[in-house]
């Protein structure tokens, strides 16, 4: 009976590793897919990330909805020609999680080109089985 505990305490430990591993990498990917996006947007690819009660707040203060962002990457407006991210921490409580990282990136805004140096919060939530950007919130390093 002792050996059946054992064995099914450690089934349960594992099977929480696991799975946490699983989202962490489903996180990392869909964080990566809204980097790709960003930098080649199109109205699919953003669309396929982000969440439609999407809170997304530049580093300038200014406040963005789901279309509004959408519409002023896919329309140029602000124009990313490269993004980088470092130091990505990933915390995954049930069906939300909270991504940190440092982003510099090469920006086209208004035909003024310019290079930011961001620390980015990500809050990602669990929507039919799929990671998607719930809110952002940048601010300058």
């Amino acid at each position: 009976m002792k050996k059946y505990f054992i064995l099914f305490i450690t089934l349960l430990i594992y099977s929480g590793i696991v799975a946490q591993s699983v989202d962490e990498k489903q996180i990392a990917n869909a964080v990566e897919e809204l980097r790709k996006a960003m930098i080649d947007p199109t109205q699919e690819s953003l669309d396929k990330v982000i969440f439609y009660e999407l809170s997304y707040g530049h580093s300038s203060g200014k406040m963005d909805d789901k279309a509004s962002f959408i519409s002023s990457l896919v329309e140029k407006r602000s124009d990313f020609v490269s993004i980088t991210t470092s130091d990505q921490t990933i915390k995954i409580i049930n069906k939300t999680a909270v991504v940190r990282h440092k982003l510099i990136g090469e920006l086209v805004d208004s035909g003024k080109t310019s290079t930011v140096s961001l620390g980015v919060l990500l809050v990602w939530i669990k929507d039919k089985h799929q990671w998607k950007l719930l809110a952002r919130q940048a601010f300058k390093l």
